[in-house]
């Protein structure tokens, strides 16, 4: 109790202190992607207050097929949390406190970091603060991944300039991407990876294909299967990718490269054949270029864990640039 106690006073100490100058000193942050250092009493951990950290920031990933955690943890002491262990990229200090709350802040420790901060007088105080700061904080870790993602991506890209010559877009992804198929404004970009594919889809649509009404969903379902019915075919004639017909896609409003967007996660099916996986798709609405640009991942990999997988696609769409 005596280290926690500590340990709040400097961080509270550093936040009000840490000038620009002194952070352009600290070390790089480290971390797989997706990983997250919860820094948190062993008493804590182990009872209610553990649990609802891991209800929240290791729930599971949506859209996948098998259930992924949306972090993969690594619980701490705050005794433990010291010189390297601080410089995790994601960390979740969770502590007692006289004032019930919960704040973000950048590069504490290392850079780029987030560390999310969550205290309350006792363990129900902490459980509410959790239910009610656990999305915010997981967004920005998320965003922190994203871009830590985009940050390794340019470190090696593909230097094709179809996409940009065509569809007058620019995409960072690694080299490891190959065109597979160009036809038409249709692009098809594969990557192999354990037991199978990782792939980007690209296309354009007419500007107002896609209503704001009840019928949007029913209608990003027919556009994904006539275009697997076009250019995706599977194994034998007939065959081809649709949409999974037991459940539909869940879809969000987005913002991609500051243009309106919408956003669809669910799972892609072969007509007629035993073949699936998890897709995300992104609608933006490109009105300089008069079109929907369409920008989809997918993976097809059997028994072979996902998250990392489509978290990649994630970060390479999400770092699309409109040249035009």
């Amino acid at each position: 109790m005596k280290k926690l106690l500590l340990l709040s006073i400097f961080i509270t100490t550093v936040i009000g202190c840490k000038t620009a100058t002194e952070k352009d000193y600290l070390p790089e942050s480290t971390g797989k992607i997706n990983s997250l250092a919860v820094v948190i009493d062993n008493d804590l951990w182990k009872g209610s207050v553990g649990d609802e950290i891991r209800k929240y920031f290791a729930g599971p990933v949506e859209g996948l097929p098998n259930e992924e955690p949306i972090f993969s943890i690594h619980q701490m002491p705050p005794s433990v949390f010291t010189d390297m262990t601080r410089s995790s990229r994601n960390v979740l200090l969770v502590q007692k406190d006289s004032v019930a709350g919960a704040t973000v802040r950048d590069d504490m420790f290392a850079k780029p970091q987030k560390l999310g901060v969550i205290r309350g007088n006792t363990d129900d105080d902490l459980i509410k603060a959790i239910q009610e700061f656990a999305p915010k904080i997981i967004q920005q870790f998320k965003e922190n991944e994203v871009a830590e993602n985009q940050r390794r991506i340019r470190i090696s890209t593909n230097k094709e300039t179809a996409l940009e010559e065509k569809l007058k877009v620019k995409l960072s992804m690694p080299s490891v991407y190959n065109i597979v198929k160009q036809e038409n404004n249709f692009f098809w970009i594969e990557r192999q990876i354990q037991n199978g594919t990782s792939n980007i889809i690209l296309y354009e649509m007419p500007l107002n294909s896609i209503p704001e009404d009840s019928t949007r969903v029913e209608t990003i379902v027919k556009m994904r299967d006539s275009i697997g019915e076009r250019y995706i075919p599977g194994r034998e004639e007939g065959m081809y990718m649709i949409t999974e017909k037991g459940f539909a896609p869940s879809v969000y409003d987005a913002k991609i490269s500051d243009r309106i967007a919408i956003e669809s996660k669910g799972t892609w099916e072969v007509k007629d054949f035993l073949m699936a996986g998890p897709f995300l798709n992104y609608i933006v609405e490109d009105k300089p270029n008069n079109r929907l640009l369409v920008m989809e991942g997918f993976v097809f990999a059997p028994s072979v864990n996902k998250r990392d997988y489509m978290f990649e696609l994630e970060s390479i769409l999400k770092g699309v640039e409109f040249t035009e």
